[in-house]
């Protein structure tokens, strides 16, 4: 009940599977940090490069258990890839991620989490509204997906995925945040940028004083700027080895 199966599969896959699942390790354990993480419930999972085989997060395990060899390998209809691996998944909690990564196959991390910041603003009719920097970066490519009860019908991933279209920022009506990155760095700092947008929008909300709005044709036009300062050289890639420096400070494990 207590302890863990000791797994350590460093050699036994390919390098290029090995550093995705340390990145994904990693990003679970910076969710933990964050305070983001909902008990052994929500998921990041993301796609081994070159392949069709997706990593996620076992059932059952917080999010500061998670190590690179933990992860379970599984195929995009949820199916355990190793038949010795000693952990399950939670199917319905796979739904979302298996409509994403079908809809989006260039894009290798999908994030969902229900902070309360997220789950608050995504209740609102008007959802994210342009009051921070940090809201720009997430209204240059946002959608919205409504509330159909528990993820667990097959129906509802087509209308998810024509909700997400072409967007890398999700709110899920009553439910939570979605992000989507081609690099799993690129996915954490959207969804770091979604969950402060939320965070600094019930700020000033909760004051009860007139906000004032970011005028419309910056918010048209920060879409370039933002793909300039959060994805690629100069945005997830580069914010990413930060991350990682700062989580093998704070428990090197994740990396077993």
């Amino acid at each position: 009940m207590f302890e863990l199966p000791k797994l350590n599969l460093k050699n036994k896959v390919s390098a290029q599977e090995w550093q995705t699942r340390i990145d994904l390790a990693a990003c679970y354990r910076l969710v933990a940090l964050h305070g983001w993480d909902d008990l052994i419930y929500t998921h990041i999972s993301a796609r081994i490069p070159n392949t069709d085989h997706i990593l996620i997060n076992a059932f059952g395990l917080t999010f500061d258990e998670i190590t690179a060899s933990n992860l379970v390998k599984i195929d995009i209809d949820g199916n355990i890839i190793d038949p010795d691996c000693p952990f399950d998944i939670n199917p319905a909690g796979f739904t979302i991620h298996s409509a994403v990564h079908q809809a989006r196959h260039e894009e290798q991390c999908v994030f969902h989490l229900h902070t309360n910041e997220t789950i608050a603003v995504a209740s609102l009719a008007e959802g994210l509204l342009p009051l921070s920097q940090y809201a720009m970066f997430a209204l240059a490519s946002m959608s919205y997906h409504d509330y159909e009860g528990l993820a667990v019908n097959e129906d509802e991933k087509l209308r998810l995925q024509n909700d997400l279209g072409d967007s890398n920022f999700m709110l899920l009506r009553n439910h939570g945040a979605l992000t989507l990155g081609q690099t799993i760095g690129d996915a954490f700092m959207h969804m770091y940028d979604l969950t402060r947008a939320c965070q600094v929008q019930l700020q000033i909300m909760s004051t009860g004083m007139e906000p004032v709005y970011a005028p419309k044709k910056i918010v048209a036009g920060i879409k370039a700027q933002a793909s300039v300062v959060h994805t690629g050289l100069t945005g997830g890639q580069k914010s990413w080895p930060a991350m990682l420096r700062r989580v093998y400070r704070h428990d090197p494990s994740f990396a077993d």
